[in-house]
Order: C-alpha cells, then structure tokens, then sequence
C-alpha cells in the first residue's frame, strides 16, 4: 500500500514539473511570437519581452536537466556504460549517481545563496528580481537531488540500448 502511495505522489509531481514546462514552452513561444509580429509589422518591440523570453529560457532550460535525469536522456553516456560488463555498470552507475547527487546539493546550496545576493538587483525591461532568473538553479538542484535519489533506489542511471532502439 505504501509503495503505490509513493508512486501517485511521485506521478503527481512529475505530472505539474511536465505541465510548468510545458506552460513555460507554450508562454516563450507566445512571446516570441508577439515580439517579431511587433517589430516587424508596428515597428515596435516591447522592452519587456527579450528578458521575459530569458527568463523563461532559463527557467525551462534548468528544469529540462532534472527531467533528462527523471527520464534518462544523458547523451552518450549509455552507450559507452552498455560496452562494459554488468558488474563494471553497477559501480559507473553507482558512481554517476552519487556523483548527481552532489551535483545537485550544490546546485541547491550556492544557487540558493546566489539568488539572495541577486535579490536587491531588479531586471530593467521587467522591473523583477534578478533572484527570479537565477531561482531556477536550485529548483532544478532539487529537481536533480530528487531524480538522482530515485535513481540510486531503482538501481538504474541508464536506458539500455534496447530501450533506446524501441522508441
């Protein structure tokens, strides 16, 4: 009962980070889509716009690292973990996600601490925080500590090359 307890909450959760990027990617395009009709066609270009864009940019780039973690989309690195034997992957595996884990601690730490310093900082075209734009590296550090920890349970850091192939 516990285990599939876990599970809905751990769909649920990666159900609202895929609609926050999704929402994200949606918005950027619509942006974007705003700021060259109104360059080229008004000759008017809101000042708000390109860093709105960065913003979201940024935003979607740093929660796209913790859902390449969540669905195992690390280039290359499966193919060459695939050459060794079984016993040689554990321990790479054993080793990639504690070391993803660290990674993601920092993330989490000095990303924190570099967004308070950003704080009394505003964005010019926005009038937001400059904390807003660099927030997105310890959300996707704790993006990243929470796929990395799933993926030192399952066992698991890489999609075998026969998963690769079938999709």
């Amino acid at each position: 009962m516990e285990g599939v307890y876990l599970k809905n909450i751990k769909k649920y959760f990666d159900n609202i980070v895929d609609f926050i990027s999704i929402f994200f990617i949606a918005l950027l395009v619509i942006i974007i889509s705003c700021q060259v009709f109104t360059r080229n066609v008004l000759n008017y270009m809101p000042k708000w716009s390109e860093e709105a864009s960065l913003l979201l940019l940024v935003w979607i780039t740093f929660c796209g690292i913790g859902v390449g973690f969540r669905e195992k989309l690390h280039i290359g690195v499966g193919f060459l973990v695939a050459l060794f034997p079984k016993k040689t992957r554990y321990f790479f595996d054993l080793i990639s996600q504690i070391l993803l884990i660290i990674v993601s601690i920092l993330f989490i730490v000095y990303g924190y601490k570099f967004t308070l310093l950003m704080n009394n900082s505003t964005m010019p075209g926005t009038g937001f925080p400059q904390s807003i734009l660099y927030a997105a590296v310890p959300v996707s550090g704790i993006l990243m500590l929470i796929y990395g920890i799933e993926l030192l349970v399952k066992k698991e850091m890489h999609k075998e090359t026969d998963e690769i192939s079938k999709e």
